[in-house]
C-alpha cells in the first residue's frame, strides 16, 4: 500500500468542492470504475455514508481492520472513520452520503440512536432497507418543490432502519450524550494535549464525574479512555500517511517524541515504526 503525505479528507471521494446536494446518491460503478475499482483510504469530516452491495464483492479496510462487503449487505461508515475499498470489477450497488445536519435532525434524539450511528457496521440489508434505498435513489433523481424535504425524510428513515438492524449489544452506550460530547471534544482538541480535567471543564462536570462516566461506558478511567482515542488517531496517521513518527506525536500534543513512542508502545504493544511497517508493502 502506498502511503500518502496525509489522510485525504473529502466531501465525496476524489472531490474537494463542497457537498453537492441535500444528500448524495450514486452507483458503486460510477465512481469505482474511475479509480480502477480501488478506493484508497480516506475519511469524511462531516459525512456519514452507507454502502449497499447489490451484486459483487469488496475487500474493505476500516480504521486498519479488514472486512468484506458481499451481495445483499450494507456498510455504515460514520464521520472521521478511515476507509478504503478494493471492489471486484463490475460490482454494482449504491453509495449514499448524508451530511451531518441530516443525522443531527433525527427526532426523537436518544443516546442509543447516536451510539448506533457512531461506529462502523456491516450487516444484511432488510427488505425495508432495500425499499428505502430504492425510494431515496428515485427521489434524488426527480426534481420538485419538496425534493429536499423528501430526501431528508427518506434518509432519516433509512438510517433509523439501520439502527434497528444493529444488535443491541453492539450499540450499548452507557453515558450516552455525555460520552458522545466527550468524543466530539477529543476530536476537536487532539493537537492541544488536553487532559481529563480540561475535558471535564468543557463538559461542565467534575473530573471525578467524567471518570465515572468513562468507567461505566468502557471500563477505563477518563485519562486512559482519552489516551486511547488519541492513540487511535495516531494509528490512523501511521497506517495511512507518510507523516514522520515524531511529527505524528507533535500533531497529537506530545512535545517529546520519545515519550510519544513509549505511550504508543504501552497501548499498542509495538513501536510506532513497527506498527507503520505492518501497512507498508
Amino acid at each position: 500500500m502506498t502511503l500518502r503525505p496525509d489522510i485525504p479528507l473529502f466531501d465525496l471521494f476524489g472531490e474537494t468542492g463542497g457537498f453537492p446536494d441535500t444528500v448524495h446518491c450514486e452507483r458503486i460503478w460510477d465512481r469505482a470504475r474511475l479509480h480502477d475499482w480501488v478506493i484508497s483510504p480516506h475519511r469524511h469530516a462531516e459525512i456519514t455514508q452507507v454502502f449497499f452491495m447489490r451484486q459483487g464483492h469488496a475487500e474493505v479496510r476500516i480504521d486498519g481492520q479488514d472486512a468484506t462487503l458481499d451481495d445483499g449487505q450494507f456498510l455504515l461508515i460514520p464521520v472521521q472513520i478511515v476507509h478504503g475499498f478494493e471492489f471486484q470489477k463490475l460490482s454494482e450497488g449504491l453509495v449514499l452520503s448524508f451530511p451531518a445536519p441530516v443525522l443531527a435532525g433525527m427526532r426523537p434524539a436518544s443516546p442509543g440512536l447516536a451510539a448506533r450511528l457512531s461506529r462502523p457496521v456491516v450487516g444484511t440489508a432488510s427488505d425495508t432497507l432495500v425499499t428505502l434505498s430504492d425510494q431515496l435513489v428515485a427521489a434524488f433523481a426527480r426534481p420538485g418543490p419538496y425534493r429536499a424535504n423528501l430526501l431528508v425524510a427518506l434518509a432519516q428513515a433509512l438510517l433509523a432502519e439501520i439502527c434497528a438492524l444493529v444488535p443491541a449489544e453492539e450499540a450499548a452506550a452507557p453515558g450516552g450524550a455525555k460520552m458522545m460530547a466527550l468524543d466530539a471534544l477529543i476530536a476537536a482538541h487532539l493537537a492541544e494535549g488536553w487532559r481529563a480535567g480540561d475535558y471535564a471543564a468543557a463538559l461542565s462536570i467534575t473530573p471525578g464525574h467524567l471518570t465515572r462516566l468513562c468507567h461505566a461506558a468502557t471500563g477505563l478511567s477518563a485519562s486512559r479512555y482519552i489516551e486511547g482515542k488519541v492513540m487511535t488517531e495516531a494509528s490512523r496517521m501511521l497506517a495511512f500517511t507518510q507523516v514522520p513518527v515524531a511529527e505524528v506525536g507533535y500533531r497529537l500534543g506530545f512535545s517529546d517524541p520519545a515519550y510519544f513512542s513509549r505511550r504508543f508502545r504501552a497501548l499498542r504493544g509495538q513501536s510506532p515504526s513497527d506498527y507503520r511497517g505492518r501497512f507498508v508493502g
